[in-house]
Order: structure tokens, then sequence, then C-alpha cells
């Protein structure tokens, strides 16, 4: 995880402070019981060590500007919504594993570094469509992710509960210390050829294609080594950043901090935050606090979006109009790339505005079986993609990262791919506790795609 001492040109709102957010209007918040156990809650969180350090923030920033100007390009990616059952060694190997490999391979494709932003420690709370559900006939609050309150259906568990907060932060801390434990202790080695498993390639065809990638890859190593131009070490460590979605704003403002050598607020709970869909508004609390922070901040795009009003809300986080500050996260649906894209990149154009566009292929592309279990097409999503690197290259435009709701393990939970996964499958492996994501084998085989794509291919079969 890298860290730098330089800073940016600086970020300083005004007339903002870490709590200016509570006078705004806001949605997509619990309603606690308790008041004074939420803010007992939050007064020890605030009391605790920062989970990041500011230097890797602010390398980040740097980074995500150098991918804005087409130096490189991101790759954001892990759960829907990160669980505390899942912050074991096995798990948090597995998604770093499908992570950095999937990097090296669109780094392959696309012939420059990539950025590996994760999903991860942080990514306990998902938006919800309505604050309650009626289960076995009785009526409840909806699920909000653990950091809020407990996925089975039971009335006490449902209860929003400061004390997850906290476990929230511990489970993210415990996430952190092994990733980093992992990355430099040589967990990102390219050397390792045991580290690269093709076997869910039915068909020949495909099978050969990567796996030519794969020693293309390892003849560059190679050469690079025995020429010279590379130290074996540097093989061995890579930065990794994480992010999650900013919506508990208690949470967010307990992790803020005021870095006194930089002067300004950062939130070091996470390097990069986003803003959802659903809290997006111009005039709300969401808005109001990312303005703040020096993070890099993710704004996702929806097809709902106004493209005038998006600029506004782009120009009130980042009036400095500073490269890096803003990625722009589209999520059209498969269907809706040529009505929604083209717009919002001539809007942003229009008003001279640095950011980096990014794609989020997966969340508009829910669907659900007759069986009524929510899945995704995994043609869909690289159907969203290819349009939008379309869209881009067409329009004089680049498109710089994707976005990917994904795990590292064998889960069945999205149909397609080459595994031929059917809706008659998902029962198999169904494990998440909100939206469906790629597993292993897709993610990898979507990272291929992808590579084909960006040197130029169709990306079809």
């Amino acid at each position: 995880m890298g860290g730098s001492d330089g800073t940016s040109s600086a970020h300083k709102a005004t007339n903002w402070t870490p709590d200016s957010w509570r006078a705004k209007p806001i949605q997509q918040q619990p309603k606690y019981e308790n008041p004074s156990e939420l803010g007992q809650a939050l007064g020890t969180i605030r009391s605790y060590p920062p989970l990041v350090f500011v230097g890797e923030v602010e390398n980040l920033r740097r980074q995500l500007a150098e991918a804005a100007s087409g130096r490189r390009f991101v790759l954001q990616g892990g759960d829907c919504a990160e669980r505390f059952q899942d912050c074991t060694p096995e798990a948090i190997t597995s998604k770093l594993k499908i992570l950095l490999q999937m990097s090296v391979v669109l780094s392959y494709g696309a012939r420059q570094p990539v950025i590996r932003i994760g999903r991860i420690a942080g990514q306990y709370a998902k938006p919800r469509s309505s604050d309650n559900e009626t289960v076995n006939g009785v009526s409840m609050p909806v699920f909000r992710g653990d950091n809020i309150n407990a996925f089975d259906p039971d009335l006490q568990g449902r209860r929003p509960d400061p004390k997850r907060l906290l476990q929230s932060y511990y489970s993210a801390s415990m996430t952190l210390n092994y990733v980093r434990a992992m990355i430099t202790g040589g967990f990102a080695d390219l050397h390792h050829p045991e580290h690269w498993n093709l076997s869910f390639v039915s068909k020949s065809s495909h099978r050969q294609r990567y796996e030519q990638v794969v020693a293309n890859i390892r003849d560059a190593v190679a050469f690079m080594e025995s020429f010279g131009g590379v130290r074996e070490e540097t093989l061995g460590t890579v930065d990794f950043f994480t992010s999650h979605e900013g919506l508990l704003l208690g949470f967010e403002e307990a992790m803020t901090r005021h870095v006194s050598h930089f002067g300004r607020h950062y939130n070091l709970g996470a390097h990069m935050l986003w803003i959802g869909d659903r809290t997006r508004a111009l005039d709300g609390a969401h808005v109001e606090y990312c303005r703040g922070i020096a993070n890099p901040i993710g704004i996702k795009w929806g097809p709902s979006a106004d493209p005038q009003e998006m600029v506004e809300i782009i120009k009130t986080l980042d009036p400095g109009n500073e490269p890096g500050r803003i990625t722009i996260i589209t999520r059209f649906g498969a269907g809706r790339v040529e009505a929604s894209l083209p717009p919002a990149i001539e809007a942003v154009r229009r008003a001279g505005l640095n950011v980096l566009w990014s794609s989020d292929p997966m969340h508009g592309n829910v669907i659900k079986t007759k069986q009524d279990v929510k899945t995704r097409d995994f043609d869909a999503i690289l159907s969203e993609l290819r349009a939008c690197f379309q869209w881009h290259r067409q329009l004089g435009s680049r498109l710089g990262g994707v976005h990917f709701e994904l795990t590292g393990e064998d889960v069945t939970e999205c149909t397609g791919g080459s595994e031929g996964i059917g809706e008659a499958d998902l029962s198999r492996n169904y494990e998440t506790f909100c939206d469906p994501r790629l597993n292993y084998s897709q993610s990898l085989e979507m990272a291929f795609v992808i590579a084909n794509i960006m040197q130029g291919g169709s990306g079809a079969d």
C-alpha cells in the first residue's frame, strides 16, 4: 500500500466542518432507537487510530490524476457488501488474489500500470429501496448491512445496533492488517505460476488465448529482469488501496481527521469514498460531507441523473477542478448506455472538468429469475462495458477504469461466462446478502476480455 509525503494543491472547503452535513437533508440512514448509545459508539471510534495513512491517500490521488490523463487504468472491485463472517484469512486471500490477477491481465491489455482499489475493509453497508420488508407476514426493518443490523429475519436482530459500528471498525482493521502483511510478504509476486488457475476455461479456443496472454506476461517479466529493466523485488510488491461507499455519515465523521501538516481534513477510514446513485442530491448531506474531505471521491452516475445537475455536483465537490479528485462511475444498464453516456460526456466536456471516467456495469444489470432470485448476466455486463469503451472512443474521451462487484470464491450468483452457469445453477452456491457478484472464474475471464478490447479487439469470443 503505497505512500508519499508529497501533497496536491490544497483542497479546502469553505463554510464546512466534519459535522456540517447534519444540517442537510439525508437519505439511507438507519433509525437508531437510542441516540446516546450511538453517540457513545461513535465517540469510541473517534478515539481510535486511523485505518489508513494520509500519505497513502495522497498517493492514490496522484495516481488517479495520471489515470485521468491516460497514463494509468483503474480496477475497483470487491463485495457488494462485506460480511463480518468473511473476516477470515481464506476469504481475504481470495479477494486479494483475484484483484491482483485481474490487474496484471488488464495491465497487459492497457500497456500501462493499473491502480488496484478494493471494495474492502469498510464496505459493510448498502443503500436499500425500502426501510422495511415483510417476512412471513411480519413487518421489520430491512437488512442494511452487517454494520447496522442482522441479516436473519428476526425483529430484534433487525434493530439497528450501534455496537455493530464498533465491530465494523475492528473487522476493517483486521482486514487491512492482513492485506498489508500479504503484500509485504510477497503474495503479489508475479513469479508464482501456481497463482494462475485457468481451469474455468472450458472452450479450448478460449483456453489457448488466455494461456498465451499468461505466457506473454511471464516472458515480459523474464525479459525485464534479464535486461536489467526492473529489479526482481519490485515484482513482489504493489500498491493496493481501499474504498467504500460513504453512506453512514456518523461513522464517516468519526473517521475524519484534520491533518495539520496538509492543512485539511481527510477521512482516514479508507483511501477513497464514493457517493451512491441514491444519495448524490446536490443539497443533500452526502455531498455536503464529501465536499470537505481531501480524499479522492467517486460519484455514481445512473440513467436518472440530470447531466447539468451532475456538473454542479462535481463543481461543488471539486471547486478547484483538481486532477485526481473526482472519478465518475457510470452505471446505466446494457440497454441504456447509448442514451445516457454521450450526454454525460458532453456535459462534463463543456464544463471543462478534470475527471476520471469509470464504468460500473453491474448495478444497471440486475434481473430476477422466475424463482425471484436476483442475478446478473455475464453477457449483459460485458455488453455495457463494450458500449462504454466504444462511446468514449467515438467521442474522443477515455474510459479510464472499471468497477465490479466480485469475489474470489466459487459462488454461483451471476449467470453466463465460460463456466456456463444457468439459472438452475444459482442455488448451488448463492451466498451474497445483497446483490449478485461475479465469481473467481467469471472475474478473471472478464479481465481477459477487457484486455482484448483495450488492445483494439471487440472482446467477442
